[in-house]
């Protein structure tokens, strides 16, 4: 038999638990054979459970199972002991510098295959016979070979250490034990590591389902990256075609211009030729009348000069030309200042909208979404410049500070009229849209100012709640009096408690679907939090009820 398949033998035959060759070998119920004074020791450890383990599959049972000594292996492993180790080829058996050295060879010595922890000394094949064959060796512990023997060895008093001190976590000797360590919880090393093999397969079990458990994480990812992936690919798509689409109408756009130019130049300048026509007739006509009555002018007969003189003075009509207004410089500069308007007013809406599609892309979230912030100094990390929409400003309500700022006044002011204004109560919103993970505050002044979020298609005209901050589904508000909040939803009130302060911040987490609101003073404190799913991009709103009130959004950068 070769020395590899042999190796394998033992293994086979090895008890899990002393790591040696079964004694009294005995199979429990899942298959797994042991020792029957190991496993014994093993289960007296777990009577107080009342379940049964396999230290190797973690299977229980229920009773405990009765052990009955397996003959035939136990046969089999006396075999073994007896047809010991056969040699190997001489060149696998010289130890190299990797391998550990058979401790009683002479001259060459050749590789170790155990180690005794009895002796100490490390045997190659042919100087371990003597442990299989003699029954002197049959309480010694055999391991794979090692170099580090010699740590078993007490340095104070030279013998093996048999015994761990449980006081001191520390392997001694016999000697030790009567000794330094008198008096200390002592135990044999063999019942420590037993011990402690359970502790550690039960630290398998923890690893290995962490590991089953990152596992499962790591393929969730590999799914949500191959889900970002086809979804920024079918945006790319979208865009691209929605591009092509908008370039398409621009260009069709321009032809049409262009058509419409080209056909009133043409109507234009036949109208213009046609009349160029009849006046250049009515010159020549009237060159000819001249030169007639220069002639006749020149004719000294007087009789003959008063015959021809009636019909040759008579003039024909002629053509009204006091119709013809020429603008200077100006026929269809006009157009070129429409056409110039457009441009840009459709610089500034692809210039804003290019602004939210960038924002609305990097706030695009792969991975588990952060903690909520708990300081300011993290709230602030999610800081947004925000600045109010005079075109959704209230007649009443004055902007100033850069829009940042606004106030109910009693007169009116005089914004241009917009479909998304408000027409009947108090409030505006931002004119930046709100994704991601977002913070702002509103510094107020004076009572019945809301701090609101709303989105964009909230109604605008009339006096309905599908117009208030908080009395309808798209909108949410928190209410400030002077000493109290409410917070408002679908014309629904909450009592908010909570410290009064003169500021209030706003926390969004659009994709978490959080909402909070903070009172915010030297400290920051949770009035209310909603939690909910937003199915839009979000806006800032406020709403200012007595005249005089005022909110501003505050530059936190």
């Amino acid at each position: 038999m070769e020395q590899k398949g042999v190796q394998l033998d033992r293994e086979t035959f090895s008890c899990s638990i002393c790591l040696d060759l079964l004694k009294d070998p005995v199979a429990i119920p899942c298959g797994h054979s042991y020792c029957m004074s190991c496993i014994k020791g093993f289960w007296d450890g777990e009577d107080e459970r009342k379940i049964y383990g396999c230290p190797q599959c973690r299977q229980t049972f229920t009773p405990r199972p009765v052990l009955v000594k397996n003959t035939m292996l136990a046969a089999l492993v006396e075999q073994l002991k007896k047809t010991g180790l056969h040699a190997a080829p001489a060149d696998h058996c010289c130890a190299g510098p990797e391998d550990v050295a058979c401790d009683v060879c002479t001259g060459r010595k050749l590789k170790a295959l155990k180690s005794c922890l009895v002796c100490l000394v490390s045997y190659c094949e042919k100087h371990l016979q003597p442990h299989f064959e003699s029954t002197k060796f049959k309480k010694h512990k055999l391991v794979d070979p090692s170099e580090k023997l010699q740590e078993n060895i007490c340095s104070r008093h030279d013998e093996v250490m048999k015994i761990f001190c449980r006081t001191d976590q520390q392997s001694i000797c016999s000697i030790c034990s009567v000794d330094e360590h008198k008096g200390h919880d002592t135990v044999s090393a063999a019942a420590e590591r037993t011990e402690r093999q359970r502790e550690l397969e039960v630290s398998r079990q923890n690893i290995q389902q962490r590991i089953q458990d990152r596992e499962k994480d790591v393929k969730l990812l590999q799914q949500e990256v191959e889900a970002v992936s086809r979804s920024a690919d079918k945006a790319v798509e979208d865009s691209e075609k929605i591009f092509t689409e908008l370039i398409s109408l621009i260009q069709k756009i321009s032809s049409d211009v262009k058509q419409q130019i080209r056909s009133q130049q043409e109507t234009e300048v036949s109208r213009v030729k046609e009349l160029q026509e009849k006046l250049e007739q009515e010159i020549t006509e009237l060159k000819r009348k001249d030169a007639e009555l220069k002639q006749l002018s020149h004719t000294e007969d007087h009789n003959q000069f008063l015959l021809n003189y009636p019909s040759l003075s008579q003039l024909s009509a002629s053509t009204d030309s006091s119709s013809i207004n020429i603008r200077p410089l100006r026929h269809f500069e006009d157009v070129t200042a429409a056409v110039s308007e457009l441009r840009d007013q459709l610089q500034d809406i692809l210039r804003e909208k290019r602004t939210n599609i960038s924002l609305t892309v990097t706030v695009v979230d792969v991975l588990l979404s952060e903690p909520e912030p708990k300081t300011r100094a993290e709230f602030l990390r999610y800081s947004r410049e925000i600045t109010l929409d005079p075109n959704t400003a209230y007649t009443l309500l004055l902007l100033s500070d850069g829009n940042r700022k606004a106030e109910r006044t009693s007169q009116r002011q005089l914004y241009s009229s917009h479909p998304d204004r408000f027409t009947a109560w108090s409030q505006v919103l931002s004119k930046e849209s709100l994704t991601g993970r977002c913070y702002w505050e509103v510094e107020r002044s004076g009572g019945g100012v809301g701090v609101a979020v709303s989105y964009e298609d909230i109604s605008r005209a009339g006096g309905s709640n599908e117009c208030v901050f908080g009395y309808n589904n798209k909108s949410w508000m928190l209410y400030c009096y002077l000493d109290s909040y409410k917070f408002w939803f679908n014309s629904i009130s909450t009592r908010v408690s909570g410290p009064v302060s003169s500021r209030v911040g706003v926390y969004l987490d659009h994709r978490a679907g959080i909402l909070s609101f903070y009172s915010v003073s030297e400290t920051m404190t949770l009035l209310h939090r909603v939690q909910t799913t937003f199915t839009q991009p979000l806006y800032a709103g406020l709403y200012l009820y007595n005249v005089g009130a005022t909110a501003q959004l505050c530059k936190l950068k």
